[in-house]
């Protein structure tokens, strides 16, 4: 005690001082940058993006209007379209614009630097595919990078990237398409194993547009294509083109006209013709698409669904085409009915590679062994479903995979085991204008090349395996 008092007060130590003054700059800073308009979106977009690529994540749950991603929830609503609009314009040109990264770093990013990659994939899909002014997505993405202890030291970095692509937009963006893949590996890998190179291509070039909006009719589709200003398919689907209105603004929305259906995806309901006077089970049927159609076409329908909150949302679509169906809460698998069904369908649960171009992370969030899994989860439904059907009954299995493990080679299997079962062939008279879509045995095989239109924007549909099934 005597001895601190003799020295009296410490003297200041200089370096804590010189510490903390940078503190209170960067803290500064930070707050400068994060109040900066738009750059919450970007932070938003490149958080998201990293839940997609590295964790796996869904893009529709992490967009979920109730239950999403609390960075994303707490966006406006017009950050809360821009954040979408970016992340589907990124992730459907991922490959490429890690090429770009690639190509334009001299020394290739630390390994542990996502953050850094995914907020360079956030600036670039604006500069080479968005409406944003390139000085704009530069400085959103420096600011961020600045405002981010984790990507600080790389802001001029930053900053060069961007900069020198815009100088090399016309030419580096194809010479580093030409040399990578237009999807992950296990995708085109997937696809050339059951698709012809010519029909891989054409494939990944649809996969790269954004798809249009389609609408299933309840009645007078010819009438609706005028009024809203769209394309009458030969399938029966008005087709508009991406960019118009909200859905719930369009005319028609609020008496029940029409519901958002893919045109591929209003197939196989179509598969059982009239349902006048007959029971019908819709074994996994949320949304509620196929279950108005099945209404439509003269069934007393029973839709299941393993989700209550699914369910719900069936329920209010339904009430809003004024329609209705006798709803259970049952998993597929599980359901029980002692009556039986003279129809089952049954819309399995899939990897979905075939809404790629709607959903553009599922080449991220699956993998083979998912394909493999849940061609094993499809089977067991199938085998629990013919279970459900009346002597002389139908049923029609389908999901929306481009993947024949998931569809014809399961099949094949399950007649092998079932030799009671056998394919009702397709009758082109249900589907025309895809005929190329029926396989030698009738089955039905969709992909997103087909559907040949004046534009890309207006062509394609979803990749739809369907095939109709009865007693031998």
């Amino acid at each position: 005690l005597t001895e601190a008092k003799e020295k009296g007060p410490a003297a200041p130590n200089r370096g804590q001082g010189r510490g903390k003054a940078r503190a209170n700059r960067r803290e500064r800073d930070t707050s400068r940058h994060e109040s900066k308009p738009g750059l919450q979106a970007r932070i938003a977009a490149t958080r998201l993006l990293g839940a997609v690529v590295d964790g796996k994540a869904s893009l529709d749950g992490l967009l979920d209007r109730e239950n999403g991603n609390p960075h994303f929830l707490a966006l406006s609503e017009s950050d809360r379209g821009l954040v979408r609009a970016i992340l589907l314009t990124a992730l459907r040109h991922l490959t490429v614009i890690d090429g770009i990264i690639d190509a334009l770093t001299e020394k290739p990013l630390p390994a542990g630097a996502r953050s850094l990659r995914h907020l360079l994939a956030i600036a670039i899909a604006q500069i080479l595919h968005l409406e944003v002014a390139d000085h704009a997505a530069v400085d959103l993405a420096v600011s961020q990078a600045d405002a981010d202890p984790r990507n600080r030291r790389f802001a001029s970095l930053v900053n060069a990237v961007l900069r020198r692509l815009i100088r090399e937009r016309d030419s580096l963006p194809a010479s580093v398409e030409a040399k990578v893949e237009p999807f992950p590996d296990w995708f085109m890998s997937r696809l050339r194993a059951s698709y012809d190179e010519t029909t891989v291509q054409a494939i990944a070039a649809a996969l790269k547009v954004p798809a249009p909006l389609d609408l299933t009719i309840r009645s007078d589709a010819e009438g609706w294509a005028e009024k809203l200003g769209g394309t009458l398919l030969p399938t029966g689907t008005v087709r508009l083109a991406p960019g118009g209105p909200a859905v719930s603004d369009l005319p028609g929305f609020d008496e029940g006209a029409w519901w958002v259906q893919d045109a591929a995806a209003a197939i196989p309901a179509r598969l059982f013709g009239s349902l006048v006077d007959e029971r019908v089970a819709d074994l996994c049927a949320a949304p509620g698409g196929k279950t108005a159609q099945l209404i439509l076409a003269g069934g007393d329908v029973v839709a299941f669904d393993q989700s209550a909150n699914r369910l719900k949302r069936l329920e209010g679509n339904l009430a809003r085409l004024g329609l209705s169906a006798e709803t259970r809460k049952a998993r597929a698998e599980k359901v029980t009915d002692e009556a039986g069904f003279d129809a089952v369908l049954l819309d399995a649960p899939c990897s979905s590679t075939g809404t790629v171009r709607r959903h553009p992370d599922v080449v991220w969030t699956k993998g083979p062994e998912d394909i493999a899994k849940l061609a094993a989860v499809q089977r067991g439904l199938l085998d629990h479903a013919i279970t459900l059907v009346k002597p002389g009954g139908r049923l029609v299995f389908s999901n929306c995979s481009l993947d024949p493990e998931e569809g014809e080679t399961m099949i094949d299997g399950f007649l092998a085991d079932h030799p009671g079962w056998v394919i009702d062939p397709v009758d082109p008279a249900l589907l025309p204008g895809l005929a190329e879509a029926i396989t030698a045995r009738g089955e039905v095989r969709t992909h997103p090349a087909m559907l040949s239109f004046d534009t890309p924007q207006n062509a394609g549909m979803d990749g739809f395996y369907a095939v109709a099934l009865k007693h031998a």
